[in-house]
């Protein structure tokens, strides 16, 4: 029966995710096995705790957050990981971070292993990061 569960669920996040089809953040974490999407409304939280000014959408088929109408961060989830985005400079400014925790990142991304805690603390960091860098590009 498991094994029938993860591959229905496969199914239908191909079918919604890969097709395009998920209108919001709620739609696409019910995509996911329970502990999975325990750990993206943590995230998502953790998020929202940063700032009340988020406009919620899905960008890339991903949960994705504007601040002051700019794209400020994305995530996602997978089977192993929670991906977090929050493009090259949200990733270079904290390199060492994920050198230290061992964390696999990439130029715009970083990987928290889904049986890991999530490190809220340096999240809340990258999203004030983030804030700080939209609003300094103001023009």
């Amino acid at each position: 029966m498991k094994g029938e569960s993860a591959a229905i669920c496969s199914a239908f996040f191909y079918f919604y995710v890969m097709k395009g089809t998920i209108k919001n953040i709620d739609e696409y974490i019910l995509l996911f096995p329970a502990e999975v999407q325990e750990k993206l409304l943590e995230l998502r939280k953790a998020i929202h705790s940063q700032t009340s000014d988020l406009e919620e959408y899905i960008g890339y088929q991903m949960p994705a957050f504007r601040y002051k109408g700019k794209p400020m961060i994305y995530f996602a989830g997978y089977k192993k990981h929670i991906g977090l985005y929050p493009g090259a400079e949200g990733i270079s400014h904290f390199e060492a971070d994920f050198k230290e925790r061992k964390y696999i990142f990439s130029k715009g991304a970083v990987q928290f292993p889904i049986t890991e805690a999530l490190p809220l603390e340096l999240i809340h960091k990258i999203i004030r990061f983030r804030i700080t860098e939209i609003e300094q590009k103001k023009s």
